[in-house]
C-alpha cells in the first residue's frame, strides 16, 4: 500500500526539495540495506549500493516517473543495482542454483511480543525457509515479511503473475516436504507467517 508521505516526499524531491529527499533516504535507508543482506554479507557492498542508488536518483530526479510504490519501486532498484555491482565483482551467485544457499537468507526482525515457546517456533521457520532455493526465499520474504501483493513480487523480482503464484506455492509446498510431512508442523510455520504477514499491513482509517 503507498505511503501518502511517500507520495508527497517523492513529488517534492522531483522538484528539487532537498529536505524531501533526505526524508526519503532516512525512511528507506535501513529498509534496503536490510534487504540488501538477504542477498549478501558484505555490508561495505551494500551500503556503498544504497548510497549509489539515492546519488542516482537526485540526479536524475527530472526524469523520474511516478511509481505505483515508492518503497517497491526502491527494492526493485536495488536488487538489480546489487545484483550488477556483485556480478561485476565476479561474486555473482545464481539464484536459481541447486542449493540456493549463499544467494539470499531469511532473518525476521526479533519479536519482543513472542514467548518462548514462539521464539522457537520463529528459529525453527527460519531455519527451515533457508533450506529452500534463493528465489523461493525471496518470496516469501517479499509475501510474508514485506506484506506484499502478488502484483508487487512480480515488478521486483521481474516475473510474470503466473510465475510468481507458481513459485509461491513451490515454495510453500517444499516447506511441506522439509518440515516432514507433519501437517501440525506445516500448519505450525503457516501460523506464524501469516501472523508476521498481518503485522505488516498497514491499517487505513476508513
Amino acid at each position: 500500500m503507498q505511503s501518502e508521505s511517500h507520495v508527497l516526499w517523492w513529488n517534492a524531491f522531483k522538484q528539487g526539495d532537498w529536505d524531501a529527499f533526505t526524508a526519503l533516504y532516512g525512511e528507506f535507508y535501513e529498509l534496503l540495506n536490510n534487504y540488501g543482506r538477504k542477498f549478501t554479507q558484505d555490508a561495505d557492498l551494500i551500503q556503498d549500493v544504497v548510497h549509489d542508488l539515492f546519488v542516482r536518483l537526485w540526479t536524475t530526479r527530472a526524469r523520474l516517473g511516478n511509481p505505483a510504490s515508492v518503497k517497491n519501486y526502491l527494492y526493485k532498484a536495488l536488487r538489480s543495482t546489487l545484483f550488477r555491482k556483485i556480478q561485476s565483482l565476479s561474486k555473482f551467485v545464481e539464484l536459481d542454483n541447486a542449493s540456493g544457499q549463499g544467494a539470499f537468507a531469511v532473518n525476521f526482525i526479533p519479536d519482543a511480543s513472542f514467548r518462548q515457546e514462539e521464539q522457537e517456533l520463529r528459529n525453527q521457520v527460519i531455519a527451515l525457509v533457508n533450506t529452500l532455493p534463493a528465489r523461493q526465499q525471496e518470496i516469501i520474504f517479499l509475501r510474508f515479511y514485506e506484506g506484499m501483493s502478488y502484483e508487487e513480487i512480480s515488478v521486483i523480482m521481474d516475473i510474470n503473475m503466473s510465475s510468481t503464484y507458481k513459485l509461491l506455492y513451490k515454495a510453500l509446498d517444499n516447506l511441506h516436504k522439509v518440515s516432514d510431512k507433519c501437517f501440525l508442523t506445516f500448519l505450525s510455520i503457516m501460523i506464524f507467517l501469516f501472523r508476521n504477514f498481518s503485522k505488516k499491513i498497514p491499517v487505513t482509517e476508513g
